[in-house]
């Protein structure tokens, strides 16, 4: 059972990470280009609110 909720997640996160390159391949370039000029520090700090945020989303919506 929690595999099944698991993939869902993942084949859920595939479909919206693929949203933007097949819609707008330029803006995605653009976009992966300048995030390439960050800090290390910076990605970092990104990804820790991108997670935080998803699990605040994750715990209200599964109460």
């Amino acid at each position: 059972m929690y595999w099944k909720e698991i993939l869902t997640a993942i084949a859920l996160v595939c479909v919206i990470e693929g949203m933007l390159p097949f819609i707008s391949p330029a803006k995605y370039r653009q976009m992966v280009a300048e995030i390439a000029q960050l800090r290390d520090s910076q990605i970092r700090n990104i990804g820790l609110v991108v997670m935080i945020v998803g699990l605040l989303v994750l715990f209200t919506v599964r109460g």
